[in-house]
């Protein structure tokens, strides 16, 4: 159990412990978070967690000796394909930010060459330094780079540009379904504007208030032209966590009582490993092409419907007393705006946001009137967040990481 402890606090001051020469604003949310959640053995030690986090901040040195003292809980797990197959490079999807740690640290024993690939828009910015030794990084723009530079003491030499591969399909525009075939999939109307409303941020606050105002938006027909809402739920919602669980029921029996609302669940991946947003392209990629406004709070998918031309509206209607269960944390969405991901959207003018019931006829209505509003500053975003727009980051990322071996 104390090599639990001391795993567990390892961990945790690896993915918050980041300079603090970048936005630390999304390590800080969950810091707060464990203060509330944790059992009460972690809370009383959070005092000093917080002098532990201060010297991690304003150290390089203190940070070199966390992400070295990592490597000694290495369980050696690999041994008989590292024998087998004798690699030149592990590459990864992180540079063991989740269990690719024990992958990544047992290729450094073997003195094997290490890389990873950033997938999350937010990963650098959230969840800081390395959970092993890692030699190179590709990722997804110079922004990324001066976040993993300055905030986790990569070199410059050791992170490469390469884009986002799995948006060259995006790109491409080979994943979307007509918009015909895909209206009939879900029962919506194709003489109806279409509303999406992707859920976010379920973790910290419900999204019941902001499903609920724009289903009745819709149904009032208080909007310029006669609407439809379609809601992807979150994949946390499908957690066996009675909260989101509940707040997912909700919006399924809301659709059934609301005319002109329809729900779309991500993709299940089968057994026990849950639904996820990134294993059913064709149907996020037709959603955010096909919709005349799409709404979420925040989420990576402003990107990805910035990519597809389309106009975007961050929700962010508070409940008052967040989930009102003891021990669990709750953040306004009021308040996440200067998150970083969150903050470059708001400050590249890419969409608008919206924190009052009162204003969200008027931003979504600006829209429906005027598709081409912020259509600049949008292209603008997409080319600073992804760098490469013509979908050629997968074979950019594959060509460097071909001549590391």
């Amino acid at each position: 159990r104390e090599r639990g402890e001391f795993q567990w606090w390892l961990q945790f001051l690896r993915r918050v412990g980041g300079s603090r020469r970048i936005n630390t604003a999304a390590m800080d949310s969950y810091i707060r978070q464990v203060a509330v959640e944790e059992p009460n053995r972690r809370r009383l030690l959070m005092p000093l967690a917080w002098l532990t986090i201060a010297l991690l901040r304003r150290s390089a040195a203190a940070r070199k000796v966390l992400i070295r003292s990592q490597q000694q809980l290495s369980p050696q797990i690999y041994a008989d394909l590292f024998d087998r197959y004798r690699p030149a490079l592990v590459v990864a999807s992180t540079p063991g930010w989740r269990l690719d740690r024990y992958l990544l640290r047992e290729a450094a024993d073997r003195g094997i060459q290490t890389a990873t690939v950033i997938v999350g828009w937010d990963n650098p910015s959230s969840y800081s330094l390395p959970g092993a030794q890692v030699d190179w990084a590709t990722c997804w723009s110079g922004i990324q780079r001066e976040e993993l530079v300055e905030g986790s003491d990569w070199s410059e030499e050791q992170v490469n540009i390469g884009g986002i591969p799995s948006y060259d399909g995006y790109f491409q525009r080979k994943w979307v379904i007509p918009r015909g075939e895909y209206l009939k999939t879900h029962g919506l109307d194709p003489d109806r504007k279409l509303l999406s409303y992707a859920c976010s941020f379920v973790t910290f606050s419900p999204n019941l208030p902001n499903v609920r105002a724009l289903a009745r938006l819709v149904s009032n027909n208080h909007l310029a032209a006669p609407s439809q809402l379609l809601v992807r739920l979150h994949p946390n919602h499908f957690l066996d966590v009675p909260l989101f669980v509940r707040e997912r029921r909700e919006i399924q029996n809301m659709a059934e009582e609301f005319p002109y609302m329809h729900v779309v669940e991500p993709a299940p991946l089968g057994g026990d490993l849950g639904h996820y947003s990134g294993e059913d392209m064709p149907e996020k990629s037709s959603m955010m092409a096909h919709s005349d406004v799409f709404i979420t709070v925040y989420s990576t998918m402003v990107v990805e419907t910035a990519i597809h031309g389309r106009p975007i509206v961050s929700l962010c209607l508070d409940t008052p007393g967040g989930w009102r269960t003891p021990r669990k944390y709750s953040l306004p969405l009021s308040k996440i705006g200067n998150w970083p991901t969150h903050r470059r959207f708001r400050e590249a003018g890419a969409g608008q946001v919206v924190y009052r019931e009162q204003q969200l006829a008027e931003a979504v209505n600006t829209y429906l009137e005027d598709p081409d509003a912020d259509e600049e500053l949008r292209e603008a975003f997409v080319k600073r967040e992804v760098t490469y727009t013509d979908g050629s980051a997968g074979r950019r990322t594959g060509e460097f990481l071909a001549g590391l071996v």
